[in-house]
Parts: structure tokens; sequence; C-alpha cells
């Protein structure tokens, strides 16, 4: 997602690798403990503030896309691919 939103000129390198780093100090500070997904964790609420502060989607879309996710990815049996409908949203 971050190369394609990158690709669409939403952000420049410069800007995301900015908005990783404050994200990664602001874990530090926060003194959060890695845990193997840290990493990950960083990396993707970096893009969702990213996309925020962008304007491509607010933190009510973000939330409301991440809830129909979680409720996709609940009724699909393991190893079949997650696919959002209507009803998730």
């Amino acid at each position: 997602m971050t190369v394609s939103l990158h690709e669409r000129g939403v952000f420049t390198w410069p800007e995301w690798s900015n908005a990783l780093s404050q994200e990664i100090r602001s874990a530090a500070h926060r003194d959060e403990r890695n845990h193997g997904e840290t990493y990950y964790l960083h990396w993707l609420k970096a893009l969702e503030a990213l996309v925020a502060a962008k304007g491509v989607a607010s933190n009510q879309e973000l939330s409301r896309f991440q809830e129909a996710w979680r409720h996709a990815a609940e009724r699909t049996p393991h190893g079949a691919p997650i696919v959002l409908t209507d009803e998730d949203l």
C-alpha cells in the first residue's frame, strides 16, 4: 500500500521516511517493547497518520475499513483470500 500510494503521488519518500521515523521515535518515548510485530505496527500507524494528514482518508474512514477487514477475515476460511463485501462496510 505504501509503494502504491507513493506511486500515485500521495506523498514523497522523504515524507514517508519522516512519518515512519517519527512514529518509531514516539514509540520509544512511550517505552513500547518490541514483540516481533512492533516494526509492522509502527509502519501501519505511520501510514495511517500520513494518509489522514494528506486528506486521502479520515481516521474515521480508516477505522471503518479496519473493522470491515476484521469482520471479513473472521468469516474467511484459513488460506482463502479475504474479500470485503458491502455487508462488511
